[in-house]
Formats: C-alpha cells, structure tokens, sequence
C-alpha cells in the first residue's frame, strides 16, 4: 500500500518535518511492506516558511524583531523572486512566552510588523503566514510599528503608540481620531500585492472569533476573553472609521456607514486569525486566503494524493478549530476527489466521530487519551506520536489484514 504522511506541526513540540518523519518511522513499524512517503503541510502558523522553503527554494534571511513581551526574538523572512514569505509565529509564537507569562491583554504583534517592514524593500508582494500567535490585539501592534517604519516621524502621537504597543486590553480607549493617519498607511502599502495566509477561517469578533474562542489558549481567564471581545470591537470600529471609505476586492465598494465598514471587515473570513492580525492586514489591503490551502498548491498535494492509497495526517490537538481552515481539513477535502481515505493522527482528539466523518476524515487517532499521556508525550513527542503510528498502521495496511 502507498501511504502519504502530510501533517501539520505538533504545537511548538514537533515541526511538520519533524512529525512527518515520526509518523513515517511509525508507520514503517507498523507496516514495513508499505511505500511510505512525506509531504509535510502548514497553515500560515508555525512551520510556514519551512514548508514552502523546501518547495520553492528561494533566499532565507535572518532577522530580528520584537518579542511578544518586548524581547528580541529570531525571525527569517523567504524571498524568491519579487515575493517574500513570513512567517508571524516567528515573532509572535506562543512558545515565546512563557506559561507563567502569558497574558493576552499585554501581549504585543509588534514584531510582526518589524517582520513586514522588513520584507518590503524590493518586493511586489508579500505573502504574511498567520497562526499560532500569543497575542490578541486585532494587529494594533503591527499597525503601529508599520507606521513608524513607513510614515513621517511623529505621525503616531506618543500616547497613542503607547496604547497600541500595550496589548489587546486598552484597545477600548483608542478612538478614530488617535489611528487618523491610517489612510497614510493604507497608501503607503499600495504598490505591494499583499496576501494573508491565515491558519483559520474565523472573523475577528463573535463566539467564534479571535477572544472568545482563542484567547483562553493563549492565556486569557473568561473574564479577560469577554474583556478583550469588548475591547476588539471598540478598536475595530475606530479604525474603520478612520480608515474611510475602501474597496476591498473585485466590485467591493464599501461606502457605507461606520459601522457598515466595520462590519464588513472584522466578519471576513480570516479576519480573526493570530489573534486579529487577519483584520489588521485587511485593513491595509490584504487578501485574506486560507493557509494551508495555499501550501496545498504550492507543493501539489492533489498529484502527491492522487499516487497513494491513504493519506496520514495531523497535528498537537484535533478540535473544533480544525475544521475551521486547519490542515487536517485540508487534506480531507484534496483527498475527497480521488476517493483517498484520510486518517489522522494527533496529539489530542477533541471532535466527534459524526464532525469528523462530514469532513471527510475516516478516523483519528490520538496519541494521547488523559492528562498523564499528555505529559509523557510532550516528554517524547516523536516518540510517542511513532509508537501510536505504527498500531494505526496494523489497523490499516492490508499486510494486517485477516
């Protein structure tokens, strides 16, 4: 049997690679008659200059930006050609905050707009990977450092960068006035093609969107959630309508009220994506694209499907979000044309037999059922996600069966 392992990465544990060759191993455990091949994915989160690197080629550079807590932090931008790729968890991966630290009510995306900043010079356009961030602050910090790269010293009031720069908790007391220079921006950003690669498909504000349904991840108790939610859509609000009037597509025209704009930008699919970096960039004229669909294309996932006989997936933690733009959805709608069933196999499984099935996804598996395993997988994480691999593999390679 010819088996595909095109996994995500697992959290901050194992990268795509990483967890491709581990579920490989696994399944050659399992099944060492099989013809097992790799195909590692991302979805604008972590892994995303990785993955595409490994396809396109192209120039790594190496950079620094700001951390999420104001440290310097490693990033890399990828060039080929006219196009740069980044990659947003370089600067703002949660694995850059410690537990004990985080807090989405501080958290700054500053340093996602060093990272854009930066790739500018000499590009036509610029492909900014969303996903896996510690932050929830609708992108106010990569607004305000973009426009102290790209504007006129002092175009940002001093108090009002402050209050940007601070997190997603006192974006409430920003007013339309404070981001007036927002048109500046806006055109100082047109002669670049700009594309959000965003890891999920949810809209900034709502039970679904960047507060309610991500920040507790990130840190967040329920009251900073509904405190965040509130603040969000303050800012969402100002900024619309300090932005004015603005096409955001092919017959768009969004001369309406206020809080039509607003509307209309922090609902776009995506918007809600690296805690609202999604709406930030829409903002500035992005087009806001599912990620993992883009590297899907980028390294031909139909044709690698399309040879093999099952297709193995993954990631750390299989929930309602996957099936939000995540990979594992991905791979389950490519495979669904050619009649390839698709497997996965995560960390943790936290959806429904019924949810997966509509997804087109045949079975999961975790690799961890309880508390304890978690710890001993995250103790191991290639390890343990091999060892559950390869009695998957006995249940599904024909070599097994009776």
């Amino acid at each position: 049997m010819r088996v595909l392992m095109a996994p995500d990465s697992f959290g901050t544990s194992l990268t795509p690679g990483q967890a491709a060759d581990a579920l490989r191993a696994g399944w050659s455990d399992g099944a060492p008659h099989d013809d097992v091949a790799t195909c590692p994915l991302a979805d604008g989160g972590p892994g995303f200059v990785a993955t595409l690197h490994a396809t396109l080629g192209g120039d790594v550079e190496a950079i620094t930006v700001t951390s999420p807590l104001g440290a310097p932090a490693p990033a890399a931008l990828l060039r080929v050609g006219a196009t740069v790729h980044v990659e947003t968890a370089h600067a703002l991966g949660l694995d850059l905050v410690p537990p004990d630290r985080r807090d989405p009510t501080r958290t700054t995306s500053r340093g996602a707009g060093e990272l854009l900043a930066a790739a500018l010079p000499g590009a036509r356009r610029v492909v900014v990977g969303l996903g896996g961030s510690a932050t929830n602050d609708a992108g106010a910090g990569l607004l305000l450092a973009l426009a102290q790269a790209l504007l006129p010293a002092g175009s940002v009031p001093a108090d009002v960068a402050g209050r940007l720069g601070a997190g997603g908790g006192g974006l409430g007391d920003v007013g339309a006035d404070d981001l007036r220079w927002l048109p500046d921006l806006r055109a100082a950003l047109r002669g670049v093609d700009l594309l959000a690669a965003a890891d999920v498909d949810v809209p900034l504000l709502g039970l679904s969107g960047a507060s309610a349904g991500f920040s507790p991840q990130k840190g967040a108790t329920p009251q900073q959630a509904q405190d965040l939610e509130r603040a969000l859509g303050a800012f969402a609000h100002a900024a619309t309508t300090a932005l004015g009037p603005v096409r955001t597509g092919p017959g768009a025209d969004l001369l309406a009220a206020p809080d039509a704009r607003a509307g209309r930008l922090s609902a776009l699919p995506g918007a809600g994506a690296a805690g609202g970096l999604g709406f930030a960039l829409a903002l500035l004229g992005a087009r806001l694209l599912p990620g993992a669909s883009l590297v899907a294309d980028v390294v031909d996932l139909p044709a690698r499907i399309a040879a093999a006989d099952l297709v193995v997936t993954g990631e750390g933690r299989t929930d309602w979000q996957s099936l939000h733009g995540k990979v594992v959805a991905e791979v389950a709608a490519r495979a669904l044309p050619y009649a390839v069933p698709t497997v996965v196999v995560s960390g943790e499984v936290l959806v429904g037999r019924r949810e997966l099935s509509a997804a087109g996804i045949a079975a999961a598996y975790a690799v961890a059922a309880d508390p304890d395993a978690v710890r001993a997988a995250l103790a191991d994480p290639a390890g343990t996600l091999r060892a559950r691999t390869a009695r998957v593999a006995r249940t599904w390679s024909p070599a097994h069966a009776t």
